[in-house]
């Protein structure tokens, strides 16, 4: 029995076809003072500041977002573990990533039950479930090489503890995101069945050249994996280049009946072994704009920002596609 996709599928269509999904986390935790600069990445700040996240949250909620990502993508089992905190703490941290997105819809929308019109739909949360690579902190989400000894079994067992916890702290989707490969996708899929996870998944790949999975692999071979899974209601791409989207959502379009999702980065390229940013072509709002309506129109359920987009950029979509002064 597959789990039905009811409040994503309701949200899409109270969103008039096109629901918006937040922009980047870290950015904007950097914005506000955060440090930033650890193998956790922006998960570091449910550790040292909590408020903050949920402060960013609420930002993304003014602007217009129809949901929420959680501060989980790097947050690991393993990844906590190596900062010297107990498997109970790591846990706790999971969670709280979830209630922090919570408590921040749950607040928005009590507020805006005080005004006599807006714009707003209730927003979901999605729980972040970040690619082995982005544990590894090492780039290979963005190549898909994780070498011989990694298999099936291993991403299994790497994703299992994460992703039941996540579940128990009550997100309304799973949002697993930048999956570089082919075999990291099939492991994800066969694990929401051994699981029996009861709520709606996405999961969305990176993509280099605008043609294959980082790892070089066709995105047919992928889809064909996620096509079998009821379990999954959408697919997509997240931190890629705005400039490949389009052509990757008519792709999508041809290769599977899912819904399609995408959240690309600014247009900047990040280096993950230096662990900077490179100097590249970066789109502004009005860029993001222009190319939110063509992924509409392209055929794209789901459309927001990764990586070095902000409230700003969420908004100027938000507005385009809502048709919001």
């Amino acid at each position: 029995m597959g789990v039905r996709a009811g409040p994503l599928e309701k949200l899409i269509e109270r969103a008039g076809g096109c629901a918006i999904i937040d922009g980047g986390l870290a950015t904007e935790l950097e914005a506000l003072g955060a440090d930033v600069n650890d193998p956790l990445w922006s998960a570091f700040c449910l550790i040292s500041n909590p408020d903050l996240i949920k402060q960013v949250h609420l930002r993304y909620l003014e602007a217009g977002a129809d949901i929420l990502v959680t501060s989980s993508y790097q947050a690991t089992i393993p990844g906590f573990l190596s900062k010297g905190l107990s498997i109970e703490e790591g846990e706790f941290l999971l969670r709280k990533s979830v209630k922090l997105a919570v408590e921040a819809r749950d607040d928005f929308w009590k507020h805006l039950q005080k005004t006599s019109k807006h714009n707003y739909n209730r927003a979901l949360v999605a729980a972040s479930v970040g690619s082995y690579g982005a544990y590894l902190a090492d780039g290979s989400e963005y190549s898909g090489h994780y070498g011989t000894d990694v298999n099936l079994e291993k991403l299994k067992d790497f994703h299992r503890r994460r992703l039941q916890v996540l579940v128990d702290a009550g997100p309304d989707l799973l949002a697993f995101e930048t999956i570089p490969n082919k075999l990291e996708a099939q492991a994800l899929a066969e694990l929401l069945d051994e699981e029996n996870i009861q709520i709606p998944s996405w999961i969305c790949f990176s993509s280099v050249d605008g043609e294959h999975a980082s790892s070089g692999e066709s995105f047919k071979e992928c889809l064909d994996i996620l096509n079998r899974s009821d379990r999954i209601s959408v697919v997509g791409i997240n931190c890629a280049s705005p400039q490949i989207i389009e052509n990757l959502i008519l792709e999508f379009r041809k290769l599977t009946k899912k819904a399609v999702a995408v959240y690309p980065n600014s247009g900047e390229v990040w280096d993950g072994r230096a662990k900077k940013w490179l100097p590249s072509e970066c789109f502004g709002d009005r860029s993001f704009e222009v190319l939110a309506k063509r992924w509409r129109d392209s055929g794209a359920s789901l459309i927001g920002g990764c990586c070095r987009t902000t409230p700003s950029t969420i908004q100027a979509i938000s507005r385009v596609l809502k048709n919001k002064s």
